[in-house]
């Protein structure tokens, strides 16, 4: 793997634009459904950034939730705890996020200036920025069209170091080899919903509100959750509900839902929830309808298969001595990340039919991280959210 290639074809300023023909052709062929623009956010291409640009990029020393700035821009330097700026936790801005495992984060993946990262989650941008405030330069994407329009206000001040794409991560090889890019130091993914979509009642993510029964990440996408809850054969909701939710009453569950629908189509968050929670016990204090939400989520938007799709491709785009971090946030993700790094480490394959091992050809990864790092109790006192959160890490192989 040779260093990245900064020689861009296209025009790029740091309002939205739509990229060059081609590489929306090109998301089209991979089949990135509904989405019919790919969009850009900040300078490109990059050919370093000068000294002034660099002034405001000293390291954070915050290792929790958001980081705070001056009123100079969302660029501007750090402020302490207390001064005045955006404070850990606050959710006055138009898109929040707090960024789950910073601290460990950065050390996995050691920013300097100079270094290329990827952060194929956007977001609220919280990793990003922590990347560029280290004079790394950075880029994103996002499928969510919201966060890439906070991500052009938020991080304008390191345009001539970031820039954000629109599509799903899984399919970052066509998008970014389209943009002429060859290599990372570094790859991040923080995979599940963000707050501000979990908040958001119009996205239709939670039960906490009545909303429509919506959870597409990507809202050009065709089909809604309310689609397959009104279409879906029973037999198929209690696979989905019992394979991507683990949800022991999936089958009683499924049988409740196409008896209500009968009668009258489930079209909003809290008309779902109820019919679940009508037929489930609650088990502790989680709600009977989370890990059915969950698992509608999931299938809503591939989320497995596009992490698969992910794994399989990410090492090939790291430098030697480039690492790669994923976060997840339940079992299931959890349980592919560490298959899927187990075997890229593997020195060698063994089959019973096989008269001795052999060599492992897809062995390009180093794991950095036996066991998953966890959130700390500080970090979960800041953001409950965090509790779930696993971090794993592999480093590319120097040969």
């Amino acid at each position: 793997m040779h260093s990245a290639v900064f020689a861009s074809p296209y025009s790029f300023t740091a309002d939205f634009r739509v990229v060059k023909e081609s590489a929306l052709e090109v998301i089209k062929k991979a089949m990135l459904g509904g989405v019919s623009e790919l969009f850009q956010v900040g300078g490109w291409p990059w050919f370093g950034a000068d000294a002034d640009a660099m002034d405001g990029c000293a390291p954070s020393r915050l290792g929790l939730g958001e980081v705070r700035f001056s009123g100079s821009g969302s660029g501007g330097p750090l402020l302490p705890d207390g001064a005045d700026g955006v404070g850990l936790g606050q959710r006055n801005l138009p898109f929040y996020h707090l960024p789950v495992l910073l601290a460990e984060t950065l050390e996995a993946l050691q920013p300097a200036p100079g270094k290329l990262f990827f952060d194929g989650t956007l977001g609220g941008g919280g990793h990003t920025e922590a990347l560029l405030q280290r004079g790394a330069r950075v880029v994103a994407m996002d499928q969510d069209q919201q966060a890439l329009a906070y991500a052009k206000e938020r991080l304008k001040s390191y345009s001539d170091r970031f820039c954000a794409l629109r599509g799903n991560f899984r399919y970052f090889p066509q998008i970014v080899e389209e943009a002429g890019l060859s290599g990372f130091d570094g790859m991040l993914v923080d995979i599940g919903v963000s707050s501000h979509q979990l908040d958001d009642a119009t996205r239709g993510f939670s039960f906490n509100k009545e909303a429509p029964l919506d959870m597409r990440m990507n809202t050009d996408a065709d089909q809604r959750a309310s689609d397959l809850i009104n279409t879906a054969a029973e037999q198929e909701l209690a696979r989905i509900f019992f394979e991507y939710g683990e949800e022991p009453n999936a089958r009683r569950i499924a049988r409740a839902i196409v008896k209500a629908r009968a009668s009258r189509l489930i079209q909003t968050t809290t008309q779902l929830a109820d019919i679940v929670a009508a037929v489930s016990p609650k088990r502790g204090k989680r709600h009977p309808a989370t890990l059915v939400f969950q698992a509608l989520r999931i299938a809503i938007n591939d989320e497995l298969a596009a992490l698969r799709d992910f794994l399989a491709a990410a090492p090939q785009w790291l430098k030697p001595g480039g690492r790669l971090v994923v976060i997840t946030f339940h079992s299931l993700e959890d349980r592919i990340v560490k298959q899927g790094f187990a075997h890229l480490s593997m020195p060698e394959l063994d089959r019973p039919e096989w008269p001795a091992p052999r060599p492992n050809p897809d062995c390009v990864l180093k794991v950095i991280t036996r066991k998953p790092i966890e959130a700390s109790q500080g970090e979960i006192e800041i953001n409950p959210r965090a509790r779930s959160a696993r971090l794993r890490v592999a480093e590319r192989l120097l040969s």
